[in-house]
């Protein structure tokens, strides 16, 4: 009896849960240049993240190529009691300009695997001005612009677009404002 009672919740979950919508792929783009890539990018929103927890506004990521291939990564914001920064370094993944990890920890920990988290490209504009950055399991995602704010129409494509990889967008914090 209570194996056939199992059968029924099951059947019904299967009946009334709604399947995932994605429509686009979770991946990085295809390719990257990461000299253009290189610079400032202001953080529009973000899915929350523990490290950027006290982040409220004025997101901002610097990037900048070192000659051995990665890439120096320079991270602000304001939170309440002041401006925060932190450093870290990316390094490209699978030999994929657009699949990177990045690690925020001493550089003495770079062989533990949980010091490098992955950093995707699964969007970018053609001039390079503004990108969205996921990861493979869709728990981290950001939609950054060189611009201090950004356009609402071409932020609620960004949005979509992220929604149908199957992030959970509706969770998104803003950190900037929309035109």
């Amino acid at each position: 009896m209570r194996m056939f009672r199992r059968l029924l919740i099951i059947a019904a979950m299967a009946i009334t849960w709604p399947a995932a919508a994605t429509t686009l792929p979770n991946q990085p783009v295809p390719s990257l240049d990461l000299h253009r890539y290189a610079g400032q990018w202001h953080e529009i929103a973000r899915l929350p993240m523990y490290f950027e927890r006290k982040c409220l506004d004025a997101v901002i990521a610097t990037y900048t190529p070192n000659p051995d291939g990665t890439v120096q990564v320079h991270n602000t914001c304001r939170t309440s009691k002041g401006p925060m920064s932190v450093e870290g370094v990316a390094r490209m993944k699978d030999n994929q300009p657009a699949a990177l990890e990045v690690r925020f920890a001493p550089a003495w920990l770079t062989w533990l695997p949980v010091a490098w988290a992955d950093y995707w490209v699964i969007e970018v504009d053609a001039d390079y001005r503004w990108a969205v950055i996921g990861s493979p399991g869709r728990k981290h995602l950001w939609i950054l612009s060189r611009q201090p704010t950004m356009d609402r129409a071409l932020f609620q494509t960004l949005k979509e677009h992220s929604r149908q990889r199957g992030y959970q967008v509706d969770q998104l914090i803003m950190t900037a404002p929309l035109e």
